[in-house]
């Protein structure tokens, strides 16, 4: 059978769409509540950032200027970045242990903000009204993205929306910049590839000391930790020598026992990380 691109599209936005819903099916009332006032306020944000970028012809310029200037691997990680910060109200309502971020803590800077949200608008534009881009100059397509913006006024800001519909549109962004991310940055994005874990996460580490009568193995030297003598013990609970994780941990954000993921400073990596946490929320489902 010939491979078809579209139908594995539309199979990994629906995949990626069922997966957020079983998360958020997990969490209590009050903490989908929370997400819920939280996605509204980021909505409301965007559509200010959009409403200011195509009111003023030199701020669109300059945004257009500065997508134009990034190559595709620049361009995915644009997306890959405002993919996590659309990640974290998820993932920030699971324990401190799990949902610890590094990146998302920096968010995403207004000028990438502005140049994301236009890179979005115009696929979207694209996707439903081709020709608008296709027969038009880029200095004509600011009077295009508006109209198309007006159109959509309610649906982008969420007001006059009800929480599952906020919800449903949220999960809907979700998925297309996962797919984004998924297609234009492939070299990037290996499932399953080595990185380090975070400065700030190492850093974290809390130190402990050896019970007595634990006579624990530290599984990367296979010696028994010494009653009263410190070691570290990652989110998981695994311990180990300090000399033995620390070299681990600046080439891989992996426990060595249960592979649990501690955060990293590589953007793809934080993804997939946060992303397992997503998927362990809606119980496993792959």
């Amino acid at each position: 059978m010939a491979h078809d691109p579209i139908m594995q599209e539309t199979t990994t936005t629906t995949t990626t769409t069922t997966i957020v819903m079983a998360a958020l099916s997990t969490l209590p009332p009050p903490q989908i509540a929370t997400i819920t006032a939280t996605v509204s306020a980021l909505f409301r944000l965007h559509h200010r950032r959009l409403s200011a970028l195509l009111s003023s012809h030199s701020l669109f310029s300059l945004s257009l200027h500065h997508l134009h200037e990034k190559s595709l691997p620049e361009k995915s990680l644009l997306i890959a970045r405002f993919l996590l910060s659309l990640l974290h109200p998820i993932t920030a309502r699971m324990p401190p242990s799990t949902a610890t971020t590094t990146l998302n803590d920096r968010g995403v800077r207004d000028r990438d903000l502005d140049s994301v949200l236009l890179l979005l608008l115009l696929c979207e534009l694209h996707q439903h009204h081709p020709e608008s881009l296709n027969t038009l100059s880029p200095t004509e397509w600011r009077c295009s993205l508006s109209k198309h913006v007006s159109a959509t006024m309610l649906s982008l800001s969420g007001v006059g929306f009800s929480s599952s519909e906020i919800l449903m549109k949220y999960i809907e962004m979700v998925a297309r910049c996962k797919r984004f991310v998924g297609v234009m940055g492939s070299r990037e994005w290996k499932g399953g590839r080595e990185v380090a874990a975070s400065v700030a996460a190492v850093v974290g580490l809390p130190a402990v000391e050896v019970e007595e009568g634990g006579k624990e193995e530290c599984v990367v030297c296979k010696e028994e930790m010494r009653e009263g003598r410190d070691v570290c013990e990652l989110p998981c609970g695994h311990r180990f020598h300090w000399m033995c994780i620390l070299p681990w941990v600046v080439k891989r954000n992996t426990c060595p026992c249960c592979r649990h993921r501690l955060p990293a400073d590589d953007v793809y990596g934080e993804i997939e990380r946060q992303w397992e946490v997503v998927v362990k929320m809606g119980g496993g489902y792959f």
